[in-house]
């Protein structure tokens, strides 16, 4: 089943999404969101999807960043962002740590802004501890835009959406982003702007 995905207004995006309980991880009303979540995610298409961008505010995300998508990207775009295959995964009551003081610039879209992207600075490396489905705790250390990743999932069951962490000088729409900068580097997209 396909979800509805919220978009910036709903209040459900700006809250802070509870916790949820061994018990209810392996409930039959989670299991059966995660699997509308994976579907609504490949089909917007998507590499993470929250539950709150869903209406649901739970402590709760999935991830999947596929090859078949890094592979339409030129290879320079890959390497600079540092883009490799994620396995799709279960996120829940996920903490989440930076390493080191490295950060990196790309430009960011989200499900629930539509038509909008924007440059944000995100850590290059992170380390999230979490439960999975099967409510078993794991460790993800991460780098590059799987870290990306993982700190935009979990800034949205903080109630965070990109755009309160974007460069607003850069936002712009997806489709002038298409058409004027898919293919500049961030340093010649700023040259461009005269920042």
């Amino acid at each position: 089943m396909k979800l509805k995905i919220w978009q910036a207004g709903e209040a459900v995006l700006r809250q802070r999404a509870r916790a949820l309980s061994a018990d209810e991880i392996r409930s039959a009303s989670i299991q059966d969101l995660i699997q509308w979540m994976r579907e609504t995610m490949y089909d917007a298409p998507g590499v993470g999807l929250a539950a709150p961008q869903v209406g649901e505010s739970i402590q709760l995300a999935v991830i999947e960043d596929r090859a078949e998508w890094i592979d339409k990207l030129p290879a320079t775009q890959a390497e600079e962002r540092e883009r490799r295959p994620v396995r799709f995964h279960v996120l829940i009551n996920p903490r989440l740590s930076t390493e080191g003081d490295e950060t990196a610039e790309f430009f960011e879209g989200c499900l629930s802004v539509a038509g909008l992207t924007g440059i944000v600075c995100r850590a290059r490396r992170v380390r999230v501890e979490c439960l999975n489905e099967r409510a078993e705790p794991v460790t993800i250390a991460a780098h590059g835009w799987y870290a990306r990743i993982l700190q935009h999932e979990i800034d949205h069951l903080n109630g965070t959406l990109y755009v309160d962490r974007m460069q607003t000088r850069s936002l712009c729409t997806t489709e002038n982003h298409a058409r004027y900068w898919k293919d500049q580097s961030i340093a010649g997209f700023w040259r461009e702007m005269g920042a």
